[in-house]
């Protein structure tokens, strides 16, 4: 063990496996949960999968927009009472939904969710997990994110049995009060680190300040959070919609959910494998090369018919695409200073989550209007195409500024 850390709390990795297991529920219904509630909605209300998708839309703006307020309030306050009230909030909110009969009370029961309930869980648990640590941060911060891909894959595999035993009204009563029960006494656990643990930095030179900034904050934080929106754009359009497409297939639910929980499973392979790889090579082009898989991966969904085509396919993408958050995580790191490092992820976060509710949303809205998925997983690739575009456009900027600087000096 290294001497540094045997210095350091021994506390800190219950903080770390707790947020992970508190951002598996929490995010793993916000994100993508609805996925398998498509068809059942459809067959009880008749409506339509772009109207179903804007219930995942409006949770996500709230989940955008409630990082926004309760990050600073969590800078502020007790850690553990703002997870406590994020976790009851959400809970409450899915037992509310049991009992909904309009689309407006999904998208007005949903958007408190995000706001109120994973808006105080995600950027509070991500940023207290990573100042208990004075080295490994960036190790910590990745076990803890990969606690929402277990979540992005877990919630929809076990929702789609739920709702096979008891009904989609049950299956939302159900996931009210596992929840509760299992938020609550995480939160408990919770706790902000003593003051002489906390320390932003990671103690790895590759992630830390130790060389001035290539570009300002403000340009910085506009080119990645207009990259992530297509970025994002991209991503969630296998993410809500591979188990309707697999369903469509003459697939049962259970089996359908089955192979997005494979390709998250891979995923948080994935995200520690290209967090290894942006050590490697750096931050932004771990982030392009995720970027790059993702895109020429995602329209290929629609070339499979069979079950065993898509487990395999799925773990391929799954692996690859999860580097993205990895490679984004880093390069805020990298690319903006200790001090407003936190204001700045939560920027680029807004226009994250913005991106999977627009990419959700069209891939709803484009299935309606044309009858198959064809156009939305078009329209997936293009937004990857325009986030590689920039991200390599980011890439070449500052790698010319650096080859400048050094010609200077």
């Amino acid at each position: 063990m290294n001497s540094k850390d045997s210095m350091e709390p021994g506390y800190r990795w219950v903080i770390v496996f707790a947020s992970a297991a508190m951002l598996t529920i929490a995010m793993g219904i916000m994100v993508n949960g609805l996925s398998v509630f498509f068809i059942p909605l459809h067959e009880e209300f008749n409506w339509q999968r772009g109207s179903v998708a804007l219930i995942n839309f409006s949770g996500l703006i709230g989940l955008a927009l409630g990082g926004i307020v309760m990050g600073p309030i969590a800078d502020r306050n007790d850690t553990r009472k703002i997870c406590l009230f994020g976790g009851v909030v959400l809970g409450l909110c899915l037992l509310a939904a049991s009992r909904a009969e309009a689309l407006w009370q999904f998208y007005i029961l949903f958007f408190i969710a995000g706001f109120l309930g994973a808006g105080a869980l995600f950027s509070p648990l991500i940023a207290n997990a990573g100042n208990w640590f004075k080295t490994s941060a960036g190790l910590a911060i990745g076990i803890v994110s990969a606690g929402q891909a277990l979540g992005q894959g877990g919630v929809p595999f076990g929702t789609a049995f739920l709702i096979g035993t008891f009904g989609w009204r049950g299956a939302f009563l159900a996931l009210g009060l596992i929840t509760i029960s299992v938020l609550v006494p995480l939160s408990a656990l919770i706790r902000k680190p003593p003051v002489s643990a906390t320390v932003i930095g990671s103690g790895n030179a590759a992630l830390d300040d130790v060389s001035p900034v290539p570009l300002p904050t403000n340009v910085v934080v506009a080119w990645l959070s207009v990259a992530v929106l297509f970025c994002c754009t991209c991503m969630a359009v296998p993410l809500m919609h591979l188990v309707p497409l697999i369903q469509d297939q003459g697939f049962s639910p259970e089996e359908a959910s089955s192979v997005v929980f494979l390709m998250l499973i891979l995923a948080i392979l994935g995200r520690v494998a290209f967090g290894k790889l942006a050590d490697m090579i750096g931050a932004l082009p771990a982030y392009l090369f995720a970027s790059l898989w993702q895109t020429v991966l995602v329209f290929f969904f629609l070339q499979f018919e069979t079950l065993n085509g898509f487990y395999i396919f799925a773990a391929i993408f799954g692996f690859g695409y999860a580097g993205v958050m990895t490679g984004l995580l880093v390069c805020v790191r990298v690319l903006t200073p200790l001090s407003k490092r936190a204001s700045a992820l939560g920027i680029v976060l807004v226009f994250a989550w913005t991106g999977h509710a627009i990419g959700g949303y069209q891939g709803g809205f484009f299935f309606d209007l044309t009858g198959n998925y064809t156009q939305s997983y078009a329209n997936a690739a293009i937004a990857g195409i325009i986030n590689l575009i920039i991200v390599g456009a980011l890439y070449f900027t500052i790698s010319r500024r650096n080859t400048g600087s050094l010609q200077t000096a």
